[in-house]
C-alpha cells in the first residue's frame, strides 16, 4: 500500500497555479481563487469546476488564473488516480468530474477536502506574492528621495 501524502500534492499545485499566473495582476488572481474556493466549499466539487470552466472560457481580465486554476486542480486528481483532465471542451471535463468523482461519496469527500487545500495554499501563495511586492521599497525610497 503506498502512502500519499495529500498536504504534499496540495501545495505543490497550489505552486504552480502562482507560476503559471506570473503575468496577471496579483489582486486577480487573488480573487480568482478567492472565487473557485468559495464555490468549491458552498456548491461542491462539480459547481467549482462549472464556475471555473465558465470563467476560463470567457474574455476577461481574470481567465488566465482561472484557466491556470482548472488545469492544476485537474491535474491534481490526476496525480490521485480519479481520471479527470483539463480538456478544451468544458463538456468532457465536467463529465469526467461527474463520473469519476461526484459518482462515489468517499471520492468526493476526499476531492472536495484535497481541492479546498490546494485552493488555500494559492490562495496564501497569492497574498504573499502581492505582500512582497507592495513591501518592496521603489528606487527613489531607496535613494532617499
Amino acid at each position: 500500500m503506498t502512502v500519499t501524502n495529500l498536504d504534499y500534492l496540495a501545495a505543490k499545485y497550489a505552486q504552480d497555479v502562482i507560476a503559471q499566473t506570473q503575468g496577471v495582476d496579483k489582486s486577480t488572481v487573488e480573487n480568482a481563487i478567492t472565487k473557485v474556493l468559495g464555490v468549491l466549499q458552498e456548491q461542491g466539487v462539480y459547481a467549482c469546476f462549472v464556475f471555473a470552466l465558465s470563467r476560463a472560457r470567457s474574455a476577461n481580465n481574470e481567465s488566465q488564473s482561472m484557466q491556470a486554476i482548472v488545469s492544476e486542480m485537474a491535474k491534481l486528481l490526476q496525480e490521485l488516480d480519479f481520471a479527470v483532465t483539463y480538456e478544451k471542451d468544458a463538456e468532457a471535463t465536467l463529465k469526467q468530474v461527474a463520473e469519476h468523482i461526484t459518482k462515489d461519496l468517499e471520492r468526493l469527500l476526499l476531492a472536495k477536502d484535497v481541492l479546498e487545500q490546494m485552493l488555500i495554499y494559492a490562495r496564501y501563495g497569492a497574498k504573499a506574492r502581492k505582500d512582497m511586492v507592495q513591501d518592496t521599497p521603489t528606487e527613489n525610497q531607496q535613494q532617499g528621495a
